[in-house]
């Protein structure tokens, strides 16, 4: 009954939590709107009906009941189809005729970006001088990318607090265990019998709480840098200088040369390109680091963030493959990839579990959501720079071309062109959009029926 309650906890929170980073993302957007004169109607967190409103200005804010997305209303999001006769040109300023309709005035917030879209009122009351497409294309972009912007900073925020205030646990210089064989990396079993080399640790007489000093009489700091000697020297006698119960001593051990798994300059497991780990012939001695929680510096968070970043780069550049796993396992009897992409329904299952652990400390339960949170608004971050409408990249394209072409007929001479309209585009919006719905529910299908789950 405890566990039921922790997972519900974890889960609202997590609901709490994404529901303030849209928020803060699509206030990335209607700050600088603001600032640029943008006539914003609407600033709405969530899909569907209305829970709560208040309009203390011209702009109504308010609270929808499906936390999935949100979006800012603005005015005069696409530009005009044609020029009306009395219509002034992109660069000229005072009221349209042919104002821009309603329906292409909304932009879709974190995660969906095409939110906004069950919203139909009639005409507002901004004249065209406060239309989007009139700003300048560096002024849009920064309005369409002040949105990701935000989960990047909400993100470094929570990277800088996870790190530097609760710290990671890592690998320490005392050995937690000493194998008694060598295995092959690629070896399912874990059982030592007749005929398995002897691992050399133990041979040398090596035990769990011996702290490694120096290797050769040369300081290490840390058991990445100690992992690196042993699989360079296959073959060569190392003296490792260790404290064993207070007192220092010179144990000689011979790494084995044998198939490990190849490390990153991070300690990381290396893939190739079908993400199979890499296996490699290294020395080994057959010791195991006790793990310890150590605070990191600032320098840390710009290393976790970027790694988060690639991460999702890789899920999303390797897409359609994926979902294609996830289609298998949620129809088949495949497993689920526990890197590969999940829907806000795995998400917050994850947020439960990790709430309803039973044997860790609340500590490691906050530290846990931390991370978890830093790491959707990363994936917000990344998704919405997709260069894709109805996605904030794809507005970032569309002012980008359109810039291009004003520099191109100012070389030419020729008068500046209208903005480019996306409604024009909208066929392949629709594509995208569909594609996007088709696979978040194909995501939260299988996140419901095999779902990827830290307790095994």
């Amino acid at each position: 009954m405890e566990s039921t309650i922790w997972f519900i906890v974890g889960v609202l929170a997590l609901i709490v939590g994404l529901g303030i980073s849209i928020g803060l993302h699509e206030w990335g957007h209607f700050y600088p709107a603001k600032r640029f004169g943008v006539g914003i109607t609407k600033f709405m967190v969530g899909f569907g009906p209305t829970l709560w409103s208040k309009k203390p200005g011209e702009t109504e804010f308010g609270i929808k009941a499906i936390p999935l997305g949100g979006y800012v209303a603005m005015h005069g999001m696409f530009a005009p189809s044609e020029r009306g006769p009395n219509e002034k040109g992109p660069n000229e300023k005072g009221p349209s005729e042919n104002r821009p309709s309603e329906s292409a005035r909304r932009r879709g917030g974190a995660g969906t970006d095409f939110a906004g879209l069950d919203d139909h009122d009639g005409p507002d009351e901004f004249d065209d001088s406060r239309s989007f497409y009139r700003l300048s294309v560096f002024r849009r972009i920064v309005i369409m990318l002040g949105g990701p912007v935000m989960n990047l900073l909400i993100a470094a925020v929570l990277y800088a607090v996870l790190l530097m205030g609760f710290g990671v646990v890592q690998p320490s210089l005392t050995v937690g265990s000493v194998s008694q064989c060598v295995l092959p990396a690629t070896e399912t079993r874990t059982d030592c019998r007749p005929g398995d080399p002897a691992a050399p640790g133990n041979q040398a007489g090596m035990e769990p709480g011996d702290v490694i000093l120096a290797v050769d009489g040369q300081d290490v700091d840390s058991w990445l840098v100690l992992t690196e000697i042993i699989r360079d020297h296959p073959g060569d006698t190392l003296s490792l200088t260790i404290d064993r119960e207070g007192t220092t001593r010179d144990i000689r051990v011979t790494p084995l040369l044998t198939e490990r798994f190849a490390m990153d300059s991070r300690g990381q497991v290396d893939v190739d390109a079908n993400g199979d780990p890499v296996v490699e012939a290294v020395g080994f001695v057959g010791i195991g680091a006790a793990l310890e929680t150590a605070r990191q510096p600032v320098t840390q968070v710009p290393v976790a963030i970027w790694d988060n970043v690639e991460g999702v780069t890789r899920v999303i550049v390797t897409l359609p493959q994926r979902m294609v796993q996830v289609s298998q396992a949620a129809f088949g009897e495949d497993e689920r990839d526990p890197n590969g992409p999940i829907s806000v329904v795995g998400v917050g299952r994850i947020a439960g579990e990790i709430a309803s652990i039973d044997d860790i400390e609340n500590h490691d339960r906050i530290a846990g959501f931390i991370g978890l949170l830093a790491s959707l608004n990363i994936a917000l971050f990344v998704f919405n720079l997709i260069p894709l409408l109805p996605l904030d990249g794809g507005h970032v394209a569309v002012a980008l071309i359109d810039g291009i072409r004003r520099k191109a007929a100012s070389i030419r001479g020729s008068p500046p062109p209208n903005p480019t309209n996306p409604q024009k585009l909208m066929p392949l919006t629709l594509v995208v959009v569909a594609a996007l719905i088709s696979m978040s529910v194909l995501l939260m299908y299988a996140d419901i029926v095999n779902p990827i789950s830290l307790i095994q």
